[in-house]
């Protein structure tokens, strides 16, 4: 076992609070991770305020880049040394769902997160819960084999995190979620860190026209440059406007903020027979409410897409080969990079419209 700070959880709409933890040793299958970069993501928030359960405390944080430091005994992939990324998402590879390449919904996720001790703990022994199994607010944490993925050396892991969470998010839910045609005409509703990667996920499939739709024009602004053709401030009647430059709607909408409002929104931007996919996790409890005739006599589809519908070692491996090819844009996604300690003000500065993707660098 190890001694480490970390980033803890104790109340609902409090600040996190640095304290020494206790972190177990690797199981046979477990990798010990000596962190070095986290990205701050708003579903971290949403277990921080308590729209979505958590129990507490808890060590948030998933969007993980580190280096390996120690290996459990069955350990064959990864050595010390190694630079990684986690996915948030684990697999069994063996159940029905896994098996036919929806890793996502792996049917055995309680089974594979079971161990026999707390993998944190308090000095005094209190277990400490980990946020997606990974607790990435920690300057050390234990992640399966199985659910990381080596990074070539050429990807600086400040960058290197968002492959995660926000790119495998993003990105795969325009080619895995929704299958995005080439020639296809995209709207995107939300522009922080996951709509961007959409925005640059329907780029990169040979979209026709991308529509940006946030409330916040400075992201309307930042959208362009990762392939957004057209913007829309969603104060507007939206749809409306969307029809008046594509005619009759778009072919695949996405939303990536998660409410009921904009879920409506999205339905309601598509033409006949189109496809809206969500992507934002809403608050629990929340409802949707939509026209059945959409359904019915438009023919249009309602999906959902969870952590990019992917699979995640194939996933961020062509990710990454994409970023070094320079047609997936990174290092411009990271607004600022800080300092661990600096971690409650950043999840503040989140609130900004200028800001897509906060860094903390652990490592420092």
């Amino acid at each position: 076992m190890i001694t480490t700070e970390a980033a803890v959880l104790t109340a609902l709409n409090e600040p996190l609070e640095f304290t020494e933890i206790v972190v177990d040793n690797p199981e046979p299958s477990e990798v010990r991770i000596a962190v070095s970069n986290v990205g701050l993501c708003h579903s971290d928030l949403h277990y921080m305020t308590g729209t979505v359960h958590a129990d507490l405390p808890v060590v948030v944080g998933h969007e993980v880049a580190g280096v390996v430091e120690s290996v459990g005994s069955a350990v064959i992939s990864l050595r010390p040394g190694d630079r990684v990324v986690g996915a948030l998402t684990p697999s069994c590879g063996l159940c029905r769902n896994c098996a036919a390449g929806h890793s996502t919904q792996c049917q055995r996720v309680p089974q594979i997160r079971q161990r026999p001790r707390p993998a944190f703990q308090l000095p005094g022994g209190q277990a400490v819960e980990r946020l997606g199994d990974i607790g990435a607010f920690s300057r050390h944490t234990l992640m399966r084999e199985s659910s990381l993925v080596k990074l070539p050396d050429e990807v600086g892991l400040h960058v290197g995190c968002l492959l995660s969470c926000c790119i495998i998010t993003g990105v795969g839910a325009v080619f895995r979620g929704a299958k995005v045609r080439p020639g296809a005409t995209v709207a995107v509703i939300g522009c922080g860190g996951v709509g961007s990667a959409i925005i640059q996920g329907a780029r990169l499939a040979g979209a026709s026209a991308i529509v940006a739709v946030d409330l916040d024009d400075a992201r309307l602004a930042a959208s362009r440059k990762y392939g957004a053709t057209h913007v829309v401030n969603g104060a507007a009647d939206v749809a409306a406007e969307i029809r008046k430059v594509l005619g009759d709607g778009v072919d695949y909408s996405f939303e990536a903020v998660g409410s009921a409002r904009t879920a409506a929104t999205a339905m309601s931007v598509l033409r006949a027979t189109g496809t809206a996919c969500l992507v934002g996790i809403a608050p629990d409890g929340t409802d949707l409410t939509l026209p059945a005739s959409d359904f019915f006599f438009g023919e249009k589809r309602l999906i959902g897409s969870y952590m990019g519908s992917g699979q995640a070692h194939e996933d961020i491996t062509q990710f990454a080969r994409l970023y070094l090819q320079g047609r997936l844009l990174l290092d411009e996604m990271v607004s600022d990079v800080i300092p661990f300690g600096e971690v409650n003000k950043g999840f503040e500065a989140m609130k900004s419209g200028e800001v897509t993707r906060i860094v903390a660098d652990l490592a420092a």
